[in-house]
């Protein structure tokens, strides 16, 4: 039969209000079939797009039929003015001529990025669990050695490159509690309540995925702190959850009130169910140190509202302040005796990316459950489990982290020494910081209790507002896209953490070298004169 012949005795229809790219409204509301003839063009040509793996109705995935709620995600840490940071530095590899001859990317607490150098007994573990033969070469000290055949004994085939428990390897985990025992005045710890993850990220997504329940009023609500790490406001997001926002006090070094935590739930009853608290101390972005009475305050009041705490404490060893500590969370909850320490359900969390290591790219960390519901504990273990493992490398790294050389071990001089001077380069640059903002008409700075960021405050005049409105900009975005382009320092705008309305932040890390960051300094003063006088 040939073509012509086909195109006669073919019986095939198509209806004439279905085109082959329906549109939306089409689709929606059918409209009663009206038949006519297929041509052979019309076979061929669905037979090509068949071919070239797209249906008769176009792409099966688009921005109206994906997830909605991936939409709805928002990262600014690595948001518009990052990719924008990434294009700048393409053209000055590629000669366009600029104001200046690179990018700084202030807007993310990468330390090693920054210049940062690795703790030297981390890296040589992780090198001789990478290639085990290194194990034979007398230049590597004994104790390295030692943690490194432990490691490798605890791996399949004696490899870090095979699986591990889902859980994460049980030595490491054994080495977790007791670092929890001994950083918390010797508070029990059970490894069965350890998981280790991908980095802190990892985990706290995971929690709030269990967390996370209820349709309409009933939906669960869940509580953060504004500014916020955006980590939080996404997670929320992408599993259609109720962002309940209280504000830290900007006046009080941004501390928290629970004043303001009783504010933020009374009004949320109203449309969702609060079930979590979540605490990041020392704080991301706006860098306080929580003191104990503070700690005491959350937990009586996760209590009397019947809430669940997750506490953030990835820079638990990053506090300069004077008068400030860390306190964990665990340690005060157990503290305050057993009407709490043994009602209250929380998750604390730890990584491997801050801190005086700041080994980000290794992705380790952990988070300790207390007071889970072993049936829901059962469940997270399932969940963990889909994922197979955290990195193995990165749970080598966190052992090291919690288990670090001892006094009478070969390495410990070396690596105290190198952890003091990370630890006091990084005291040193936030005492900097909150000194030379403060000189800058404009711009005010609360001091940098801890972490490794400040989150100062800038005045913006009127029309540069009205300019960003023009542009459809939020102000400081503009202001830090212009700073961005002029000076080539990469900030994250306020906006991208949350603020007060009417007020506008940047967020800028200290990790930078000292003499660098003494010119990111003087570069966004000298912007920002400009730029005050430029729309005053």
């Amino acid at each position: 039969m040939n073509t012509e012949e086909l195109s006669c005795q073919s019986n095939l229809w198509r209806s004439r209000s279905e085109s082959k790219y329906p549109s939306k409204k089409q689709k929606q509301h059918r409209l009663a079939p009206q038949l006519v003839p297929v041509s052979v063009c019309d076979i061929t040509d669905m037979s090509q797009q068949a071919v070239n793996g797209v249906s008769a109705e176009g792409k099966v995935l688009t921005l109206d039929s994906m997830n909605p709620n991936v939409k709805r995600v928002e990262y600014a840490v690595r948001g518009a003015i990052v990719q924008r940071a990434l294009q700048i530095e393409k053209e000055l590899k590629e000669g366009v001529k600029k104001p200046f001859t690179e990018v700084i990317k202030a807007n993310i607490g990468d330390a090693h990025a920054m210049g940062q150098k690795p703790i030297t007994f981390l890296r040589q573990v992780l090198a001789l669990c990478a290639y085990p033969e290194l194990l034979e070469d007398n230049k590597f000290p004994e104790d390295a050695k030692q943690r490194a055949r432990r490691i490798l004994e605890a791996c399949g085939g004696h490899s870090i490159g095979a699986y591990s428990s889902s859980q994460g390897i049980e030595c490491i985990r054994q080495d977790v509690a007791r670092y929890i025992e001994k950083r918390d005045g010797g508070i029990p710890s059970n490894p069965d309540d350890i998981y280790l993850s991908t980095g802190a990220s990892d985990a706290i997504v995971t929690m709030l995925k269990l967390l996370v329940y209820g349709e309409g009023r009933d939906r669960t609500g869940v509580m953060i702190s504004i500014p916020q790490y955006p980590l939080y406001s996404a997670a929320l997001a992408d599993l259609a959850a109720v962002q309940v926002s209280y504000y830290l006090d900007e006046d009080k070094c941004w501390s928290l009130d629970v004043a303001e935590l009783k504010r933020a739930i009374k009004e949320a009853r109203q449309h969702c169910n609060p079930r979590v608290l979540c605490i990041i101390n020392p704080g991301n972005p706006t860098g306080q140190v929580q003191s104990r009475q503070c700690i005491e305050d959350v937990i009586r009041f996760a209590k009397e509202e019947h809430l669940f705490l997750m506490a953030d404490e990835v820079y638990q060893d990053n506090v300069y302040a004077e008068g400030c500590k860390f306190h964990s969370f665990k340690k005060v909850l157990f503290e305050m005796g057993p009407e709490y320490s043994s009602t209250v359900e929380m998750a604390s969390f730890h990584s491997t990316s801050k801190c005086y290591m700041g080994e980000c790219g290794f992705r380790g960390g952990y988070m300790e459950v207390i007071n889970m519901d072993p049936d829901v504990k059962a469940q997270l273990t399932k969940m963990v489990s889909v994922r197979l493992c955290p990195p193995v490398p990165g749970q080598a790294l966190l052992d090291l982290v919690v288990n670090p050389p001892q006094p009478d071990e070969p390495s410990y001089n070396k690596f105290m020494k190198e952890r003091t001077a990370v630890l006091a380069a990084l005291a040193e640059k936030a005492g900097l910081t909150e000194q030379i903002f403060n000189t800058v008409p404009g711009i005010t700075c609360n001091p940098v209790q801890g972490a490794m960021y400040t989150f100062p405050r800038i005045t913006l005049p009127q029309k540069a507002i009205d300019k960003a409105k023009e542009e459809g900009q939020i102000p400081d975005m503009f202001y830090c896209m212009r700073l961005l382009e002029e000076e080539g320092i990469c900030l994250v705008p306020g906006s991208g953490f949350g603020q007060r309305e009417g007020t506008f932040h940047f967020r800028m890390t200290i990790l930078p070298p000292t003499e660098k960051l003494k010119i990111v300094l003087q570069k966004i003063q000298d912007f920002h004169m400009r730029f005050t006088q430029e729309f005053s």
